[in-house]
């Protein structure tokens, strides 16, 4: 397995014009710029409603922002790197002063280019930055940089995905990818990986990640997990789309006691409720000893 030069335990995460000790997880809240996203699609494709609505999740307490202009749920449509820059760059200006950090969701090199040049402080890419040019696209910036695995694509990830052992897998990908990044001249300040919870992965796929999701924390980077409203949760619950809260909750729960870092959610204020709740359990040393 390899693995770019870990950073220390409370290392400062450095996202463009934001740096973090991660000493409490990061909120990530999600605003989807698209027609199909399995949550909410369609909902946000006027720009002064996504506005009003990435600013509604930063009074709820969000960290950074992720805008997404094309759906990767399983069997999603490409959408052309053109139409993405069009729903997000009047995005990215009018929420340059809104005081979180903005993340763009995109796996293609052009969009991550134009995003960057309007002021994008994250790129977050479900590829890995695999496509052509994406290293040299983001390698000179100073933006944080989210590497996720996928097995396959969007249109093609969940027919019948097989691991031989999917945590290992999964860990050893992102491991190469921070390599190859680190090896191209990214800071590993800059650096964030995601195991993909729903990408090309079964149920069991997902419960495993997460179960031992400390194996990919031990590579030395933030992790990020993304659990909100998917069909993990709604497999096990039986419950439609807006119906998820507490299992995601639940899940995001598990996953920041098992190393996480940042919760990607769409549920901002309930989020940060439950992480504030869990964070003062873990740290009052009720454990230790009882009064």
């Amino acid at each position: 397995m390899s693995a770019a030069t870990p950073v220390p335990d409370r290392a400062i995460l450095r996202c463009g014009r934001f740096a973090w000790t991660l000493e409490r997880p990061l909120v990530m809240g999600v605003v989807n710029l698209t027609a199909d996203s399995f949550s909410d699609g369609g909902r946000l494709l006027d720009p002064a409603r996504a506005v009003a609505h990435a600013r509604e999740l930063v009074a709820a307490g969000a960290d950074i922002l992720d805008l997404g202009a094309e759906s990767t749920r399983p069997g999603a449509t490409p959408v052309p790197a053109a139409l993405q820059i069009e729903r997000l760059l009047p995005l990215l200006g009018a929420l340059r002063d809104c005081g979180a950090a903005l993340s763009v969701d995109t796996r293609k090199t052009e969009v991550m280019r134009a995003a960057l040049a309007a002021g994008a402080d994250m790129i977050n890419d479900v590829n890995a930055f695999r496509d052509e040019g994406a290293v040299d696209a983001v390698r000179d910036t100073t933006a944080g940089l989210c590497v996720m695995h996928m097995r396959g694509s969007p249109e093609t990830m969940q027919r019948a995905p097989r691991y031989e052992e999917a945590v290992t897998e999964v860990a050893g990908f992102l491991g190469e990818r921070a390599a190859a990044l680190a090896a191209a001249g990214v800071a590993p300040e800059r650096i964030v990986l995601d195991p993909g919870i729903g990408f090309g992965k079964t149920l069991r796929h997902n419960l495993q990640l997460l179960e031992r999701l400390g194996v990919i924390a031990a590579l030395g980077f933030p992790v990020l997990v993304g659990v909100s409203r998917k069909s993990m949760v709604g497999t096990i619950t039986g419950r439609g789309v807006e119906a998820r809260l507490a299992g995601s909750l639940a899940a995001m729960l598990f996953a920041v006691a098992r190393g996480a870092a940042i919760a990607r959610v769409h549920d901002v204020a309930e989020s940060r409720d439950a992480l504030a709740v869990w964070q003062a359990i873990a740290g009052s040393g009720a454990g230790a000893a009882h009064e």
